[in-house]
């Protein structure tokens, strides 16, 4: 299994053309996730997409490939892992206005060699100081594009 200790994320830059191709190859998957998780945490963890329960679904999934932003790649012994950080044009940029994704090409040795597939997009439960916890799926431009599971 891949992990932030067994694969090295290159540095964060703006998506090649090979990202932009993997992101279109994803992106109905990413939006159709997006929107599953938003219903679905609403119901139980409204917090993580409180910055966004204002937005009506189609504001929420309205990016498209200009709107990815960042990513940074790592290869192992099974593939490309992508990160991505991606804008929600309908969110204003000075506070949460991003989502974080991360996909998978499979390489030469996997099932489906070239293949992309949407691994995950990034939900956080942080501890706070003041002994609670933060919740989100809604990140700022501020907010690092690092390895995540979840």
């Amino acid at each position: 299994m891949a992990t932030a200790e067994t694969v090295e994320l290159g540095p964060p830059h703006p998506p090649k053309e090979e990202s932009i191709k993997v992101f279109g190859e994803i992106e109905h998957e990413l939006k159709k996730t997006l929107l599953h998780m938003k219903h679905t945490y609403l119901k139980h963890e409204p917090e993580y997409f409180a910055a966004v329960q204002s937005l009506s679904d189609a504001d929420l999934t309205s990016f498209t490939s200009s709107d990815l932003e960042q990513v940074r790649v790592g290869v192992s012994a099974y593939g490309l892992h992508l990160f991505g950080k991606v804008r929600i044009p309908a969110m204003p940029d000075s506070g949460p206005a991003y989502i974080h994704f991360r996909a998978f090409v499979g390489g030469d040795g996997h099932q489906e060699p070239g293949v992309a597939k949407l691994h995950s997009i990034h939900t956080e439960e942080k501890e706070e100081p003041d002994s609670g916890k933060k919740y989100r799926a809604i990140f700022t431009k501020d907010d690092p594009l690092e390895w995540f599971d979840t």
